[in-house]
């Protein structure tokens, strides 16, 4: 099932660094959007692979990476990773998503 298909329309996540407890299991399911820092914690990438540090830094999901990023926020042990719609900010996947 495509974004299109749920009616998601266009998605973007990102990782509350505070709740991070540096499993890596983001990074292992979608290695393109999530990499582990130096400091042990998860964070977003850009569109051109730039770490992205800022606190609530967000970047797009790229439909094709859609089930990896929702998995990654299903699995994750510290219920840190938020997939929210672009449009209007309402979390799709992750620990706030209704």
């Amino acid at each position: 099932m495509t974004v299109q298909e749920e009616g998601l329309g266009e998605l973007e996540v990102w990782i509350d660094q505070d709740l991070c407890t540096g499993d890596g299991i983001c990074a292992q399911y979608a290695p393109e959007v999530f990499e582990l820092d130096i400091d042990g914690l998860a964070y977003v990438k850009s569109a051109d692979d730039e770490l992205l540090q800022e606190q609530g830094a967000t970047t797009r999901v790229p439909l094709p990476l859609l089930n990896d990023v929702r998995e990654s926020a299903k699995d994750c042990p510290g219920d840190c990773i938020h997939v929210r719609r672009v449009s209007d900010k309402v979390e799709v996947y992750g620990p706030d998503a209704e």
